[in-house]
């Protein structure tokens, strides 16, 4: 008599329908992480971990690969592996077009087999397809943004279709994570090289605006090298001030150009020996008028020019010219170039004086505060001068046609007087 056995059938469902039930928590659970790890705040290597171990508990592998594709040149790199003994970091995937092509149009989770890795994969990079047991293609909108790939699952088997629906199912999150690290990385690499393309810009806008300061001074022997002076000293203010970058530019721009109004000055007034006739002052002083309109119409980088080209002579009690402003009528940067110019215009030689010294301006300067000038710019005059009395800057701030003749303590004795006249019952600042 002949005993047949027949399999529970019922149960064996019933073990199926468990493992599917455990298969879809696992990956309602990935899915529950994932959420919180793609919105971090956190470095995408260490966001890519943890999309891999979810991809890999979920799909029931041992082994998983995340890869990032680019086109230029065409390739695939790794940016997270879990489970594999042996695996280059990165792993690099060159790819050819038929690569791209298959990769592009795959619609689902794959299952590799012998005679499909030369499909899908090249074996020209620093690893072996041969690794893989199964990819998915990561896509948005149509377009390929890169791979995950598995290799050997939990049973060491191929793998079934569940488990392949919950890598399907996954993929579709990390495929939106790994376009936005694109994106990111893509934006980051433009603004990069825009930087560098405005430094470029800047430099030869810089190199420009003083050669033009150089022609600006050469009609006048006594003012020779006077623009670029200014500029300089107004940069280095602004940046003991604490001034961003651009601005420093800005300034260093427009201590080139404050000038610019003086090529319709005639010669002879700059080199008469002594005091101007009302006439000859007037002439002089128009200079700054005459600038504004020849630059009002030009569109800098650095807004303020126009401002500071006819306001450099402007002074805080309002005794400056040609408007008669005040203080809080003008931006900081046209108090900041007009004390540079002053700066400059008194330690130079001119037809009916000796140049002052450095000390001898510092404290004639300080004494004119807050009067004539803001208190902050002068303070940020005097870092820089201390900062060339005990050789702390790189760049020395005072040229070499100007003696520094005074010691560091003799530039804080200039700051405390300044700061005694701010604080000595009355607050001077605007």
């Amino acid at each position: 008599m002949l005993l047949l056995i027949c399999p529970p059938v019922r149960s064996t469902r019933v073990a199926v329908q468990k493992n599917n039930f455990r298969r879809l928590l696992r990956t309602v659970e990935a899915l529950s992480d994932l959420g919180p790890e793609m919105t971090a705040e956190r470095d995408f290597p260490q966001t890519a971990r943890t999309m891999v171990s979810a991809l890999r508990e979920s799909a029931g592998a041992r082994e998983a690969s995340l890869f990032v594709f680019s086109d230029k040149p065409s390739l695939l790199t790794s940016v997270a592996c879990d489970g594999f003994a042996m695996f280059p970091e990165p792993a690099l995937i060159p790819l050819l077009p038929k690569h791209v092509h298959a990769l592009s149009t795959l619609r689902a989770p794959l299952v590799l087999r012998q005679e499909s890795y030369d499909s899908f994969l090249s074996s020209n990079g620093n690893v072996a397809p041969e690794f893989f047991r199964c990819i998915t293609s990561l896509k948005v909108a149509g377009r390929l943004v890169g791979l995950v790939a598995l290799g050997r699952n939990e049973s060491d088997s191929v793998y079934e279709e569940e488990e392949l629906e919950s890598l399907a199912l996954l993929s579709h999150y990390v495929a939106l994570a790994v376009h936005n690290h694109s994106l990111t990385q893509s934006l980051a690499t433009r603004v990069s090289e825009n930087l560098h393309l405005m430094a470029s810009l800047h430099g030869f806008c810089d190199n420009a605006l003083e050669a033009f300061a150089t022609a600006i001074d050469v009609k006048h022997v006594n003012i020779h090298g006077h623009s670029l002076r200014v500029g300089r000293y107004a940069a280095g203010i602004g940046e003991a001030m604490g001034m961003d970058p651009n601005g420093i530019i800005g300034l260093r721009s427009a201590g080139y150009l404050h000038d610019i109004g003086k090529v319709a000055v005639d010669k002879h007034i700059f080199g008469k020996p002594g005091a101007l006739d009302p006439t000859e002052f007037r002439e002089m002083a128009d200079h700054t008028v005459v600038g504004h309109q020849i630059v009002k119409t030009v569109e800098f980088p650095w807004p303020h020019i126009p401002d500071i080209v006819r306001w450099h002579h402007e002074r805080a009690d309002g005794s400056g010219y040609p408007d008669g402003l005040l203080i809080q009528d003008v931006s900081m940067d046209v108090r900041i170039v007009g004390v540079a110019d002053t700066f400059d215009a008194m330690t130079s030689e001119r037809p009916y004086r000796e140049p002052l010294s450095v000390g001898g301006t510092l404290t004639e300067i300080v004494r004119m505060t807050p009067q004539k000038y803001d208190p902050n710019v002068v303070q940020g005059l005097l870092v820089q001068i201390r900062r060339d009395a005990v050789g702390s800057n790189r760049i020395p701030f005072l040229d070499s046609r100007t003696s520094l003749n005074l010691a560091p303590t003799d530039v804080d004795h200039l700051a405390a007087t300044l700061q005694h006249k701010m604080s000595n019952g009355r607050n001077y600042l605007t």
